[in-house]
């Protein structure tokens, strides 16, 4: 123990013992944190260690207990009933323990994020790494800023069924939602059923960055209205399996002439030639001659094949003429200005559509306009 005696001295210890003044019992107990833990220790060096920890952790003076926060919050040398201890402290000692303490088990932590109240809960949640004990802790019984920092935590380790209780318990919360939303890996349930919380903006960093579909994610966003799941429409352009999500739409009853109607208004061609072809149990290519290559005939005939009602027959045929009329013009949010083009080239017609389809696509053309003013104006 020759080497803990040389930094421990008698003197050190007798004025942290016995120092008349809690400035004198603090530097004193800098002095010997910064021994223990810079010195190489045996059994019995930690020993004795461990019993100054426990001495400066009892001093009344909160100086003293500071001075042992501030040199060995993330030390390993902390014995496990001293970091307790200082966790039960006022905030400016507790805090910085709970946050980077190697001494607490899981279920410690757990514990005092049962217990604690919202401030010692965050600063648990801060913590570099959480264990599922401690984030299932807090899911069940975490505050919304302890919650939200955790989630926004990659290296918090979250089982499905946390996250779930999460979302249960701060369904309104943005915060709350777009930590999980960001989260590196989610659950594909879980993943789901942010898509019908959270912003169009966040729903499009889900369905691009995790493993669900944009057919699914429309499926999730309609629930029983059509209108919601059209304004996915743009995500579903992305899908790498445009016949199957055809087929999909169509196995749920969702693959509607407005929906179809509503997407090619806004552009989107390759959608509706596999609508129509899944429709009409034609394949794409022969579908493709009929709409764009065949004539006027070859429209009318696929349309009657696929059963689309008569009365919106014009509708659709001046979408298809309004879409050969344009082109993309490869500038800067090229696909924006073409569909806006394409909405009010379509809505000029005579008898486009419905008054709810005209007054859906208006909406949207309408909310396209800011965007691209904003591109002209910054141009």
């Amino acid at each position: 123990m020759a080497t803990t005696r040389s930094a421990l001295t008698e003197s050190d210890i007798r004025t942290l013992l016995k120092g008349a003044t809690p400035d004198e019992r603090a530097a004193a107990a800098r002095k010997l944190c910064g021994a223990i833990e810079r010195a190489p220790m045996s059994d019995e060096d930690r020993t004795l260690a461990a019993e100054i920890l426990r001495v400066m952790a009892a001093d009344a003076a909160e100086l003293v207990r500071r001075a042992l926060v501030d040199t060995l919050k993330a030390s390993p040398v902390v014995p496990r009933d001293v970091a307790l201890k200082l966790a039960r402290d006022v905030e400016s000692i507790c805090l910085p323990m709970l946050a980077f303490s190697p001494a607490f088990t899981d279920e410690d932590l757990a514990e005092i994020v049962r217990l604690g109240g919202p401030v010692r809960q965050l600063a648990i949640a801060k913590r570099p790494v959480l264990s599922r004990t401690v984030t299932d802790a807090l899911a069940e019984h975490g505050g919304e800023r302890a919650v939200s920092s955790a989630c926004g935590n990659d290296r918090a380790e979250f089982t499905e069924s946390a996250l779930q209780k999460v979302i249960d318990r701060f369904e309104q919360s943005e915060r709350v939602l777009a930590a999980i939303a960001y989260r590196s890996v989610l659950p594909l349930s879980v993943t789901e059923r942010l898509i019908t919380l959270v912003s169009d903006q966040l729903r499009d960093h889900l369905i691009t960055r995790h493993a669900i579909s944009p057919e699914r994610a429309m499926e999730i966003a309609m629930g029983t209205a059509e209108r919601a799941a059209v304004d996915l429409v743009d995500q579903a352009g992305r899908a790498a399996d445009m016949k199957g999500f055809a087929a999909h739409l169509r196995a749920e009853n969702k693959l509607t002439a407005s929906l179809l109607l509503r997407a090619l208004a806004h552009g989107h061609m390759t959608f509706f030639e596999w609508g129509v072809a899944e429709l009409a149990g034609v394949p794409h290519h022969r579908t493709w001659l009929m709409i764009h290559d065949a004539g006027p005939l070859g429209l009318r005939a696929i349309y009657e094949r696929a059963g689309l009602p008569a009365r919106l027959f014009p509708a659709f045929r001046a979408a298809v003429d309004a879409f050969h009329a344009l082109e993309f013009d490869g500038g800067v949010r090229d696909r924006e200005r073409f569909q806006e083009r394409m909405l009010q080239r379509f809505l000029t017609q005579p008898q486009a559509a419905t008054r709810e389809d005209v007054d859906y696509l208006l909406e949207r053309m309408n909310r396209s306009r800011p965007a691209s003013r904003d591109v002209a104006e910054t141009a």
